[in-house]
C-alpha cells in the first residue's frame, strides 16, 4: 500500500488546505503539456486523486491513518513563530502569510497582508517565488471572495492571470481561476461596487478577452453601465463589438431600444 502522504509531499501533521495545495502542485506536473508518458501519467494521476480524496475527507484520513498506525508528529522547531519575530524582513512575513493560509490560520495571514499592503513597497510578488505566489494569490483570493472584499479577490486572480499568460503554471487549474473571475464580476459585483467601479473590472476582463461569448458578455454589461450614464454613443460602440463576438448575445432587447430611442432625441 503506497504512503499516501508520501505520494503527495506532505507531514503526517499537515492541514487540509495543505492537502488541497499539494495535490494542485503534483498534478500541474502531471499535465499532458509536461510530460510525454502518457499511459504512465494516467495511471500516477489516479494514484495522486485517490491520495488526495483520502486524506482530504476527515473521516477516510482518520481510518487511512489508524489502518497504518500513522501518528501526526509535530515539528520541535516552531517556524511560525522564527518568521513571525522577523516583522522587518519582507520576505519572512511574507512566506509567514502563505505558512498561516496554509495551516488553517486565514484571519492571520489577512489581517498582515492587510497591514503589508498598507505600506508603499511592499510586493508579495516579490518575496515569494513565482509558485509560491500564484499559489499564495489564489488562496489569498479565495479568502477575501468568502468574505465580501471582492475587489481585493478580483486583483489578485487578476495577477495570476498576468503570470499564467507569461508562463503556465496553473495549466488545466486555470480553469478555476476563470470561474471565479467570471463569478465575482458576472454576479457578485453588480449592487455591491459602484458601477466606476465595476466598469473598470469589466474592462479589464475585456482586455483579457478569455473566450468571444465571454467578452462579448463583459462589453453588454459595460455597454449597460454606460448607458445608465447617459454616455449613449459609447454604449453604442461597445454594444456592436459584443455583437461582433456573438450574435446571439442575450439581453440585449431593451438596451438596444434606449439606444434607438436615445439616437432619434
Amino acid at each position: 500500500m503506497a504512503n499516501y502522504y508520501e505520494m503527495l509531499g506532505l507531514k503526517t501533521s499537515c492541514s487540509q488546505v495543505e492537502i488541497k495545495q499539494a495535490f494542485r502542485r503534483k498534478a500541474k506536473r502531471l499535465h499532458p503539456d509536461v510530460t510525454s508518458d502518457r499511459q504512465g501519467t494516467l495511471v500516477l494521476m489516479q494514484q495522486l486523486v485517490a491520495a488526495y480524496k483520502t486524506l482530504y475527507d476527515p473521516e477516510s484520513r482518520e481510518n487511512y491513518d489508524r489502518r497504518h498506525r500513522i501518528v501526526h508528529h509535530e515539528d520541535q522547531f516552531d517556524y511560525r513563530e522564527f518568521l513571525r519575530k522577523r516583522r522587518n524582513d519582507p520576505q519572512s512575513q511574507s512566506e509567514l502569510i502563505f505558512f498561516d493560509l496554509l495551516h488553517d490560520r486565514a484571519h492571520d495571514a489577512l489581517h498582515l497582508y492587510d497591514d503589508l499592503m498598507g505600506t508603499e513597497s511592499f510586493s508579495l510578488a516579490a518575496h515569494l517565488d513565482r509558485e509560491d505566489f500564484m499559489d499564495c494569490a489564489f488562496l489569498l483570493a479565495e479568502e477575501y471572495e468568502s468574505r465580501g472584499k471582492l475587489l481585493q479577490a478580483f486583483r489578485l486572480l487578476l495577477k495570476i492571470a498576468d503570470f499564467e499568460r507569461e508562463t503556465p503554471y496553473f495549466r488545466h487549474f486555470f480553469d478555476e481561476v476563470k470561474d471565479r473571475l467570471r463569478i465575482i464580476v458576472g454576479t457578485r459585483m453588480p449592487g455591491k461596487v459602484s458601477d466606476v467601479v465595476l466598469l473598470e473590472c469589466l474592462e479589464r476582463m475585456i482586455e483579457y478577452d478569455f473566450s468571444r461569448k465571454e467578452t462579448a458578455f463583459y462589453l453588454k454589461r459595460a455597454a449597460e453601465l454606460h448607458a445608465a450614464a447617459a454616455r449613449l454613443e459609447k454604449a453604442s460602440v461597445y454594444l456592436r463589438r459584443g455583437l461582433r463576438l456573438d450574435q446571439r448575445l442575450g439581453g440585449t432587447k431593451k438596451l438596444m431600444e434606449l439606444l434607438m430611442e436615445g439616437n432619434s432625441n
